[in-house]
């Protein structure tokens, strides 16, 4: 089988996201938010898709791609018979009155390098998932596509008919091109693209010099930063687990899931590379955004929540080719409907900094407090009932070991809130609640095996369990933890250091690829526990054969062949990166301040 990777870079500015390929088509971009149907969407299917591409007149031509340096600004080089140029990708973002400007617009700016190529330009949006073929109307120098709740209008300086007909011309100077959402542009196009390029650099660039990094792997790692920006959708401060849906995790295994949503199960690594990172604001915006959603909910918190917390994300199959012709395609994500009981936990993890972080503002709001008390009789009110658990079994509850171990982590951080309030009743509930999700954790070991399984009375394992080391449930120089990781690796580990979540069947079959955050939780454990060479070694075998040409990961890496799969960029797998690197870099050195 050959080495499948994804052939595409990522741009966005927070309202909206794009992957352009190295043909400069963009293959996916979704207006007006993340979760709305597609514009451009040949990344499922090459004729329902529509395609806005930028190429060269004959197919003999090689082209690469690399982001302008510290900037989620993309550059399409080409290499043609005729000549060479480049297409600058970007979405406009930058300070502007007091706020952050990022409006539903995507520039395209192609400048000739050498020589008289001659190009070709395409442009035919679509609508409704591609049921929406819009209206074209042309004006002196837009075109308009009728349709949409919001006008949809290109502008630019390139001849209409060309592009109406998809007619080769020969770029024998800068041509520019913006598609509009909503409000067009109605300034000069030239120089308001320059303008905005130039401010749009600068912004990426600052925001780059006030992150905090350190002196491991600060590339990949900036560059993980940077994926993990675009993925917040600032308007509520939601941040969604992947741009696309419906990526398979394995040809052929039907695994082909929609992550264009935010999951509370995973707030507690997105905070913590936040908190690394020192992007307080991006982490008090999600705070802020997961606060939203347990006030609203009353009760039991679900699991995944649509960026602008309105309705819910109900499951549907589209009439789509797929993703290399993998079905079944989906919108939506039944898993909104699960039993988590996880989040409950990940909630008071999440709240703890608002309280705690001396760096952000102390926030003693009653609404909070009574927010951590409600999370922490949930807790107690689901100590003992089955879910579906971390990995969303569609068909089976268990009680699973890593929903009591957020129970635990939650409760430690309600204990720590309940101590700045001196609330003695919240610091009783919560101490009582670690002393009986400790239990219940106790209740998951196997004594002959001598490790923690994946639920009580199970014999199976997950890489779940490795949190049990990562967030300080056992002591990592202890002799049970040294044997829990034995375990867990001598089943789940793979030659070359990658990690499965789980090798038993589920409601799918056996997983065919490994799962990457999972292979950066090992490297995490091995930090931890002072087997610091082979994290090393691992790690940097994940970003050399994990990452695609531009540095973005992926959901799923296949052992045998390196190919990656499942959803692109996944958020999670980047999340995942800068939390090992920074554990690597603490026992390494100390912090390097870019800022």
């Amino acid at each position: 089988m050959e080495t499948h990777k994804y052939d595409y870079g990522i741009i966005g500015n927070c309202a909206y996201l794009a992957l352009i390929d190295q043909k400069a088509n963009i293959g996916w971009m979704c207006w007006p938010k993340f979760d709305s149907s597609f514009i451009f969407g040949t990344l499922l299917d090459d004729e329902k898709g529509g395609n806005f591409s930028i190429t060269p007149e004959w197919d003999t031509y090689t082209s690469s791609q690399s982001y302008i340096y510290n900037t989620n600004i993309l550059e399409t080089t080409f290499e043609c018979e005729d000549g060479s140029y480049k297409v600058i990708d970007f979405a406009p973002r930058f300070i502007q009155n007091e706020r952050p400007y990022k409006p539903l617009m995507i520039f395209r700016k192609i400048v000739p390098l050498t020589g008289n190529p001659r190009i070709v330009v395409s442009c035919n949006p679509m609508g409704d998932y591609g049921q929406l073929k819009p209206k074209k109307v042309f004006g002196s120098s837009h075109i308009r596509y009728e349709g949409y709740k919001s006008p949809v209008r290109l502008t630019t300086d390139i001849p209409l008919n060309f592009i109406d007909s998809e007619q080769a011309f020969v770029l024998n100077k800068e041509r520019y091109m913006v598609l509009s959402y909503g409000v067009p542009l109605e300034g000069p196009l030239v120089s308001t693209t320059n303008i905005f390029l130039d401010r749009t650099i600068r912004y990426w660039r600052k925001w780059v010099m006030n992150t905090s990094t350190e002196k491991f792997h600060q590339d990949a790692v900036i560059r993980s930063a940077l994926t993990l920006k675009l993925h917040q959708y600032q308007d509520t401060g939601a941040i969604i687990a992947a741009a696309t849906t419906s990526l398979p995790e394995f040809p052929g295994s039907t695994r082909n899931w929609d992550y264009r949503y935010c999951w509370i199960r995973d707030a507690h690594y997105t905070l913590k590379a936040l908190n690394d990172l020192s992007h307080f604001k991006i982490l008090e915006e999600y705070a802020g955004y997961i606060q939203n959603i347990a006030l609203n909910e009353q009760g039991r918190f679900r699991p995944l929540f649509k960026i602008g917390i309105e309705g819910d994300p109900i499951e549907k199959i589209l009439p789509l080719k797929g993703y290399r012709g993998e079905r079944p395609v989906r919108v939506g994500n039944q898993a909104y409907e699960h039993v988590q009981n996880d989040v409950y936990g990940q909630v008071l993890v999440t709240l703890l900094p608002l309280f705690a972080d001396k760096r952000l503002l102390n926030n003693e709001q009653t609404g909070l407090k009574d927010l951590v008390m409600h999370s922490l009789r949930m807790i107690e009110e689901t100590m003992d009932e089955p879910d579906n658990g971390l990995w969303e079994f569609r068909g089976t509850s268990q009680l699973h070991c890593y929903t009591f171990l957020f129970h635990w982590a939650g409760s430690q951080a309600g204990a720590k809130i309940a101590k700045l309030f001196n609330d003695e009743d919240m610091l009783q509930l919560a101490n009582r609640l670690i002393e009986e999700s400790a239990s219940m954790i106790e209740r998951c070991y196997d004594e002959e095996r001598g490790v923690y399984t994946q639920a009580e009375g199970v014999p199976n394992l997950d890489a779940s369990l490795l949190q049990l080391i990562n967030m300080g449930y056992l002591d990592p120089r202890s002799d049970r933890a040294k044997q829990h990781l034995k375990v867990l690796e001598s089943e789940l580990r793979t030659e070359s250091g990658l990690f499965y979540r789980y090798v038993h069947e589920d409601d799918f079959g056996k997983p065919e690829s490994t799962f990457l955050i999972c292979a950066f939780w090992y490297v995490e454990t091995l930090a931890r526990m002072d087997r610091l060479d082979e994290a090393i070694e691992i790690f940097e075998n994940l970003i050399d054969k994990g990452a695609n040409h531009l540095g973005l990961l992926s959901e799923d890496v296949h052992e045998k062949t390196g190919s990656q799969w499942g959803n692109f960029p996944q958020l999670y797998s980047h999340v995942g990166l800068i939390n090992a690197a920074f554990t690597i870099s603490k026992k390494l050195d100390k912090p390097l301040f870019l800022s």
